[in-house]
């Protein structure tokens, strides 16, 4: 199975440090589902759900009350929430 790296990181704390499957999250137009090998993009989050899913095929699901920003190069994906 294909893993990318995945960081979701607010000014106080790391949530969550880790390889992943899957992710997906609450942007400002709409949920964006993303894979191993995504474009590089840069996208604002909403609040709503951040869902990702580890090479156990288990869903871990985090919270964006406020939102924040998504940033996706080279198979590392960076969430920074406020």
């Amino acid at each position: 199975m294909k893993l990318f790296n995945l960081s979701i990181v607010t000014p106080d704390k790391t949530l969550y440090e880790g390889r992943v499957s899957s992710l997906v999250a609450p942007s400002k137009i709409g949920y964006l589902g993303v894979l191993v090998d995504h474009a590089p993009l840069i996208a604002t989050l909403g609040p709503g759900r951040i869902i990702l899913r580890e090479d156990s095929n288990e869903p871990k699901v985090f919270n964006s009350k406020d939102g924040g920003f998504l940033e996706i190069m080279k198979n590392n994906v960076t969430i920074l929430l406020s």
